[in-house]
């Protein structure tokens, strides 16, 4: 079997991403005799199909958290990028996943994290303090035979974007305006990130020759330029051609949503409102981003680019 590179959530938000890119520079570079091991949730759904028909892509049906040592053996995996969920029990699923990797001899592997400002120990979020966990158990001795690298990225742009864009889309039917609700502060500038451009990162790093340099690396991602709330608002009254009547700053509504729905402790949940606030303080700003990661891949996808694709 052709030595492999695993990539877990392969249809989700950065997935796509790294295995697109991937399928390209497989076409070009010294890893022209790998195969991309593509797993989702549905190989029947169209995102697959559609992954399915790229060189060099094998689309798997494999619940991720179910990995062992041996499976990673029998598929030949000697790389693999994975994004994990933000419940709860991230810590116990995803770092079973990384010891399975380890035992198996993979020998690198890329994961995503999130916003560097909030991956430290005393974070009120409850999450990012599960990737401060996790990439601590990766720096341990006991881990010095798997070499990876920890993405740090900004809030995605999409779902910055998401309830302006909506807006407009809803003026644009019904003539008439609902309240502005923002997730962004009015004045803090925050370098939010396309999805997409993190998968395409991913995929360049998991092809380097040599990732040495890169082993044990927490690299911070931002997009290419600021947003602020204000811009936002500005952004939204060019596309209706009217005044925002009423805008809403600062609104993290939907996560008492979430924990209304979830079965989770509530108290854990809520605590995702404590993870925005660096954002608001100024501290998630494009000035942040690793020197690294715009040598490699610089991402180039704007706030205005992201906002017309959504609509």
């Amino acid at each position: 079997m052709a030595p492999t590179i695993l990539v877990v959530g392969a249809t989700g938000n950065t997935g796509r991403g790294v295995v697109e890119t991937l399928s390209e520079l497989l076409k070009t570079n010294s890893f022209s005799g790998h195969r991309i091991l593509a797993l989702t949730r549905s190989s029947s759904g169209a995102a697959a199909q559609q992954l399915a028909k790229l060189p060099n892509v094998e689309v798997a049906e494999q619940n991720w958290v179910d990995i062992t040592a041996d499976w990673l053996r029998q598929h030949n995996v000697v790389r693999a990028f994975i994004a994990s969920h933000n419940q709860p029990n991230q810590f116990a699923e995803e770092s079973t996943f990384h010891l399975a990797a380890l035992n198996a001899g993979v020998q690198y592997v890329v994961r995503v994290s999130t916003t560097a400002a909030n991956v430290r120990p005393d974070c009120r979020a409850y999450y990012p303090r599960t990737h401060w966990a996790i990439e601590s158990l990766l720096s341990s001795p006991e881990f010095q035979g798997l070499q990876w690298t920890s993405l740090q990225p900004n809030i995605f742009s999409t779902q910055y974007l998401y309830s302006a864009a909506e807006l407009v889309k809803n003026f644009r039917k019904t003539g008439k305006q609902d309240t502005l609700v923002l997730m962004a502060s009015e004045d803090a500038p925050v370098g939010i990130i396309d999805p997409y451009e993190i998968g395409l990162l991913a995929a360049r790093l998991l092809t380097e020759d040599d990732v040495t340099p890169h082993n044990k690396a927490k690299y911070v991602l931002n997009g290419p330029e600021d947003i602020t709330g204000r811009q936002i608002v500005t952004m939204v009254e060019q596309y209706i051609g009217a005044k925002v009547e009423d805008v809403r700053f600062n609104d993290l509504s939907f996560i008492d949503h979430m924990a209304a729905q979830s079965q989770e402790s509530k108290s854990i949940i809520l605590s995702i409102k404590y993870a925005a606030e660096t954002a608001w303080e100024g501290k998630c700003s494009v000035s942040t981003t690793s020197k690294e990661i715009l040598q490699i891949a610089a991402p180039k996808h704007t706030p205005a680019e992201i906002f017309k694709t959504l609509l």
